[in-house]
C-alpha cells in the first residue's frame, strides 16, 4: 500500500497555521481580565502557564477557592483562571488516558466527554497496524486521542477538525507526547478532505448536538452515509458508531465490532476492508473476542443452579447464542439475555452467578426472605422488568451483615425473582 508521510507527500489541505512563536509573560503584561480558549490554551504553553499548571498537577479542587486568591497575588487573574480549568480537565481525563498522559495533555470540555479510551484507541491501533495500513486520515479528529494510539503504532496520520480550539488542541496534544513527526493536524471539514494519498480513512462523525445525544447516524454530524462513502473509497476504513446502531443499519461490506472496557460497552465500529458481514465483540483490557456464526437462538428452560449476565458488548452484538453455546446453557426467557445452566463454566463473555431462590415477583416475599438471611448489601439487575431497583430497595429495606444479588426479570414470560450472588 502506498504510505504517505506527513510532510512531502501527495498534496492536500492543510490548516498551516502552528502554535509557536514568542509569547511574553503575561504577569508583566498588566492585568488581564478575560482570555478567549485559544489564547488561554496559547497562555497555558508558556513557560508562566507551564510552571502554573504544574503547581496544580495534584491540587484539590475543595481548596481551589483559596488556591486561586494565592495564586492571583503573582500571575493574571485569567491565567489563573485557564490553568485551574485546564486542571480540573486534566483529572477527569485520566480515567481515559491514564495519569501519565493526562498530565501533559490539553483538554476541552467536550473533549474530555467526547474522546476515545486510550485502551480502546489503542485497541484500533493495533487492527489498523495488523492490516499493514502505514497512513490514516483521521476524520473528525477530536483533540487527538485516537491518533495519538495510531501514532504510537507507527501510523502517519492526518488528523481533521473544523473546530479551530479542538484542532489547535490536538497538535498542542502531538507536540508535548512527541508525536508531531506522525501526526499533522488540520482545522478544516473533513467533506473538504482528499483521503486518496492514505492507506485507510478512521472517521469518527459527532454524536451530540445542542439536545444531546444523537440517535439516528443520519443525523450524525456528518452523516453516517457520507462516512461509510468515504470509507468504501480507500483499502481500509474504521467508522465509529453509537453501540446503539440498528444491525440493519451496518452495510453489507462492513464487520460490525462491538467493544467493552471493564464490562462497560464504549462504541461500535464498521470495519471496511477486514469481513465482510462479519460480527464480533471485543472486551478490553483482555481482548477477548467473541466472532459471531449465525447460530439460533438458544433453548429456553428453566433456571438452573448458574445464571450467566452476558457482556453488554455480546448482548449489543447479538451474540448472545455464541456465548450459551460456550456455557452448554439455554435462556431463561426467549426475550431476556440471561444464560442458565446447570454447571460453572468460566468465561470472558459472562458474569457468572450461583442462583439459591428462583421466586415470582412479590416484593413481600422477598423483604421476608432478605430479613431471614440478614441481607444488608443488595445489589438489584433488572432486565425485562418495570420496576426499578432503587424503588424495590426502599421497599424490602435490606438490614443485615449479609450480602446478596437480586435479578429481577421474566422465566418463561412470568415476572420473576432470582437471588443468588457472584460466582
Amino acid at each position: 500500500m502506498a504510505s504517505h508521510p506527513v510532510s512531502g507527500g501527495p498534496p492536500h489541505r492543510r490548516d498551516t497555521a502552528r502554535d509557536g512563536g514568542t509569547v511574553p509573560r503575561l504577569a508583566d503584561n498588566g492585568p488581564v481580565n478575560d482570555l478567549d480558549p485559544l489564547a488561554a490554551l496559547t497562555a497555558l504553553r508558556t513557560d508562566e502557564g507551564s510552571a502554573l499548571l504544574a503547581r496544580l498537577a495534584d491540587h484539590d479542587p475543595a481548596e481551589e477557592l483559596a488556591l486561586a486568591t494565592r495564586l492571583r497575588r503573582d500571575h493574571p487573574a485569567a491565567l489563573v483562571s485557564a490553568a485551574l480549568g485546564q486542571a480540573r480537565l486534566r483529572q477527569r481525563a485520566v480515567a481515559k488516558f491514564g495519569a501519565g498522559d493526562a498530565g501533559r495533555m490539553f483538554f476541552t470540555p467536550n473533549g474530555v466527554e467526547q474522546s476515545t479510551r486510550r485502551s480502546v484507541a489503542e485497541h484500533r491501533a493495533r487492527r489498523f497496524a495488523d492490516l499493514g495500513v502505514r497512513s490514516v486520515a483521521d476524520l473528525c479528529s477530536g483533540i487527538g486521542g485516537d491518533a495519538i494510539a495510531l501514532a504510537r503504532a507507527g501510523i502517519t496520520v492526518l488528523a481533521v477538525d473544523r473546530d479551530p480550539l479542538t484542532a489547535a488542541t490536538a497538535r498542542a496534544n502531538a507536540e508535548v507526547l512527541g508525536l508531531s513527526a506522525l501526526i499533522e493536524v488540520c482545522c478544516a471539514d473533513v467533506t473538504d478532505i482528499d483521503t486518496a494519498p492514505f492507506d485507510a480513512v478512521f472517521a469518527d462523525p459527532a454524536r451530540r448536538g445542542g439536545r444531546g445525544r444523537i440517535f439516528d447516524p443520519e443525523a450524525y454530524s456528518p452523516p453516517l452515509s457520507w462516512a461509510i462513502g468515504a470509507a468504501r473509497g480507500r483499502p481500509h476504513a474504521a467508522l465509529k458508531v453509537a453501540p446503539g446502531i440498528p444491525h440493519e443499519a451496518v452495510p453489507e461490506e462492513a464487520e460490525a465490532e462491538w467493544i467493552s472496557d471493564g464490562g462497560e460497552v464504549k462504541e461500535a465500529v464498521l470495519w471496511f476492508g477486514t469481513r465482510p458481514s462479519a460480527v464480533r465483540a471485543t472486551l478490553l483490557p483482555g481482548g477477548h473476542v467473541l466472532h459471531g456464526r449465525g447460530l439460533p437462538d438458544p433453548e429456553v428452560r428453566p433456571p438452573g443452579r448458574y445464571l450467566y449476565e452476558p457482556d453488554g458488548a455480546v448482548i449489543r452484538a447479538h451474540l448472545v447464542a455464541e456465548a450459551a453455546q460456550e456455557l452448554n446453557g439455554g435462556l431463561i426467557d426467549a426475550t431476556i439475555a440471561y444464560v442458565t445452566s446447570d454447571e460453572l463454566r468460566r468465561t470472558p463473555y459472562a458474569t457468572a452467578y450461583e442462583i439459591t431462590d428462583v421466586l415470582p415477583f412479590n416484593v413481600k416475599r422477598l423483604r421476608a426472605l432478605l430479613r431471614e438471611r440478614g441481607v444488608g448489601r443488595l445489589t438489584v439487575k433488572k432486565r425485562g422488568s418495570a420496576v426499578e431497583p432503587e424503588e424495590l430497595r426502599r421497599k424490602v429495606r435490606p438490614q443485615g451483615p449479609g450480602e446478596a444479588t437480586v435479578f429481577l426479570t421474566r422465566v418463561a414470560g412470568a415476572p420473576s425473582m432470582l437471588v443468588g450472588r457472584p460466582v
